[in-house]
């Protein structure tokens, strides 16, 4: 009895996890387009509450790039 109840159990959470998909019912993304004189800590600090360091560290990483250059025009997204 307990077998089969083990037995279930597994079946029904494989099928979950094979089941189971995004819905894309998250939030839209959110882009900004650098303007002349901006850098990635005034964008942080901008679209962050507190520190602005964990803002552009978000930004470098959601963005790839590799260090806090950008350039007016440049799209980046905010996440």
């Amino acid at each position: 009895m307990f077998g089969r109840i083990v037995i279930v159990v597994l079946t029904a959470v494989v099928l979950w996890a094979i089941l189971a998909r995004d819905t894309g019912a998250g939030p839209t993304p959110r882009y900004h387009t650098v303007k002349q004189g901006e850098t990635l800590w005034s964008i942080a600090a901008a679209s962050y509450g507190g520190d602005p360091r964990a803002g552009v560290w978000k930004l470098q990483t959601r963005n790839g790039l590799d260090g806090a250059s950008i350039v007016p025009g440049q799209r980046i997204l905010v996440p």
